[in-house]
């Protein structure tokens, strides 16, 4: 019988849910997590997989804020899914806990085109025992996705207060972007408040993009040492904290809490967002016109953001490895699959022909979809803790941030104090993968 687990990172191998059924079929179990579209596209994805193997497939889907405790549930009541959704952060764990297959030599061996699919999503599932996101790892999944998160502006608005539309290939400098902000934000029907702002960024979210473009960044190459005490993080930091206590730009605390930055953006109320190919379907809805831009730029004079992704793995345990991982294959790198899931507005496609082709298609919405793309070539990175074991060290840099934002206390004297909490987390971490991998 498995053991309880406590907490995303003490899972147990046990045995999987699918097999042949009474009647001698074949069945694996699929768990995801999203909302209706996805699950409609998967629903006929999978309808083809099992017309074309005779494997079926049960779908089990949460919501994205449930999906980690019920995998959970699952491997502790015994029924890990066959085929499941990875977290980047979570693979180091499952490999070490032995609730991963390695499906090197069955990916390889599928003649699946590992060249024509995105190598940030590919190499995010790989790992070589002491380093994710090498190239020369064993493969652990395949990406469900890639998920650059790119930066929108509503275009209706800026026509209509005379704004000149922004360059599509060159980033508005930090200073730039605070000036047009500035013109941007203003009281639209004269009674005295503010209904019209220049941004609303999220800290937690949006933060990573301003640090890494002015030259600094949360850990170092080998994610050993944290390095957030720099100069460079700290005017990253103070100029976001900054937009709203400075430059005025962003809605207020009291602002925000009677109504998001999400649904001012939604409402028509905010000129720049940021906008994630998860986003697109509902977007293109949206009362106005958006379209995407590089994110401004810092010190460096580049623009930076982060590359979100899923992967899809195959349980150690399951009955019918050959088929999950055709399944993996499937879902991640056919081209009909694919098509499914781009259609429905959900996700950048896997496939780079695809990708480019859906990019430059004449009736793209938004129609610069390939900035997308270039931030998975060019500019997007991983988040901090995507290829760490565990990201609780990366969380404590959070925890007590909220009195930068409302200017009081200066970016640089809070990190200063958070360092040396979030070295000491990242330690453990790092003692946790070492003890993990010596049990493997």
């Amino acid at each position: 019988m498995c053991a309880a687990l406590a907490g995303t990172l003490a899972l147990t191998a046990c045995s999987s849910g699918g097999g042949a059924t009474d009647d001698g079929e074949k069945k694996l179990t699929f768990m995801f997590r999203g909302g209706p579209d996805e699950k409609t596209a998967y629903e006929t994805a999978i309808k083809k997989f099992t017309a074309d193997t005779g494997v079926k497939v049960d779908m089990i889907v949460t919501d994205a804020d449930q999906y980690a405790t019920k995998l959970q549930a699952a491997v502790a009541g015994n029924k890990v899914p066959d085929v499941f959704y990875i977290e980047q952060a979570n693979l180091q764990s499952y490999v070490s806990s032995g609730v991963l297959a390695d499906i090197t030599e069955e990916v390889e061996a599928s003649g699946v085109d590992l060249d024509n699919m995105w190598e940030y999503g590919v190499d995010s599932y790989r790992f070589d025992g002491e380093l994710q996101g090498t190239p020369d790892g064993a493969l652990y999944g395949l990406p469900k996705d890639v998920g650059p998160f790119a930066f929108g502006y509503n275009k209706t608005m800026l026509e209509a207060n005379g704004i000149p539309l922004p360059d599509p290939d060159k980033p508005y400098t930090l200073d730039e972007f605070v000036q047009v902000t500035k013109q941007l934000t203003k009281d639209t029907d004269g009674d005295g408040a503010l209904d019209q702002w220049g941004t609303g960024l999220n800290v937690q979210w949006n933060l990573q993009s301003l640090v890494w473009s002015n030259g600094g960044d949360w850990v170092n190459e080998d994610r050993t040492e944290v390095t957030v005490d720099t100069p460079e993080f700290a005017e990253a930091l103070q100029w976001f904290a900054d937009l709203t206590n400075v430059h005025g730009v962003t809605p207020s605390a009291s602002e925000a809490a009677t109504l998001d930055t999400y649904q001012r953006w939604m409402a028509g109320e905010i000129a720049f967002f940021p906008v994630g190919p998860w986003d697109v379907s509902v977007y293109n809805e949206l009362d106005f016109d958006y379209d995407l831009i590089p994110w401004p730029a810092g010190e460096t004079g580049e623009s930076a953001t982060w590359i979100g992704s899923l992967g899809i793995g195959v349980s150690n345990t399951t009955k019918l490895p050959e088929d999950a991982v055709k399944l993996v294959t499937y879902l991640s790198a056919d081209a009909a699959a694919q098509q499914t899931l781009v259609d429905a507005g959900i996700q950048v496609p896997n496939l780079v022909d695809m990708a480019e082709e859906w990019a430059a298609a004449p009736d793209a919405e938004p129609a610069n979809r390939k900035e997308f793309l270039d931030i998975v070539q060019d500019y997007g990175r991983a988040m901090p803790a995507a290829y760490t074991y565990g990201a609780q060290w990366y969380d404590e840099l959070w925890t007590n941030i909220q009195p930068v934002i409302d200017g009081k206390q200066t970016a640089a004297d809070y990190l200063a104090e958070t360092q040396p909490k979030m070295q000491s987390l990242l330690d453990e971490s790092n003692a946790t993968a070492e003890q993990a991998a010596a049990g493997r």
